[in-house]
């Protein structure tokens, strides 16, 4: 039996996948946090240095960083960092950020060469959650101290191409989960940040038949 790994759809190009499938069972899919989930309780985000850098300096790192610990109990943080003191930022910044996530956040931050690197260590991670500590590999983590409203939000967050805002706009204009499921084409559409695409994208996860 293979370990399974989620995988979103974004890191198609980035080399792993494939070296990822030459020995794991990979699904690509439209991921709402992370890069790769691993297990139900672990998810990775990985940044190349460059792409690390970028977010640190318009602080979209944070953003995503608390979504992933919104999401699952053991987000884990990988950079692979050729080139990570390559742009003209200071080093103590760098190490600043890092030191944050690690000790603020309490994420692991794993720093790897390259995408090889990367794709053995995700895949000898997936093989120790799967068959030793045998859990299954899940789109939603479990967050077993969610409160009610947190959990509200967390649902509709799993729709296509809903955001943390866009789930809180979508719950405050239809008042319940369950409005927000029954809602027409046109009430979504209603809805800021959500046009005609969007809107078809949530309404065939919702109504597709379930073939298992």
């Amino acid at each position: 039996m293979k370990a399974k790994i989620i995988i979103d759809v974004r890191e198609i190009y980035s080399g792993i996948p494939d070296l990822l499938s030459l020995k794991a069972d990979v699904e690509i899919k439209q991921l709402a946090v992370g890069d790769y989930i691993l297990s139900d309780k672990i998810a990775v985000e990985r940044k190349r240095a460059e792409d690390f850098l970028e977010s640190l300096i318009n602080k979209r790192i944070f953003n995503q960083i608390d979504r992933l610990k919104e999401a699952y109990e053991k987000p884990i943080l990988i950079i692979e960092d050729v080139g990570l003191f390559s742009r003209n930022i200071n080093e103590r910044a760098i190490y600043g950020a890092i030191a944050y996530i690690l000790t603020e956040c309490d994420i692991p931050v794993i720093r790897t060469r390259d995408a090889e690197e990367t794709a053995s260590l995700l895949y000898a991670i997936a093989v120790r959650e799967q068959f030793k500590k045998k859990k299954d590999v899940s789109l939603r983590g479990k967050k077993p101290k969610m409160s009610l409203k947190e959990r509200q939000q967390f649902i509709i967050e799993g729709l296509p191409n809903v955001s943390a805002v866009l789930a809180k706009r979508l719950l405050d204009y239809f008042g319940s989960v369950k409005n927000v499921i029954n809602a027409s084409l046109a009430e979504l559409k209603r809805v800021e940040g959500i046009g005609e695409k969007k809107a078809k994208a949530i309404k065939e996860v919702i109504e597709a038949k379930w073939n298992g």
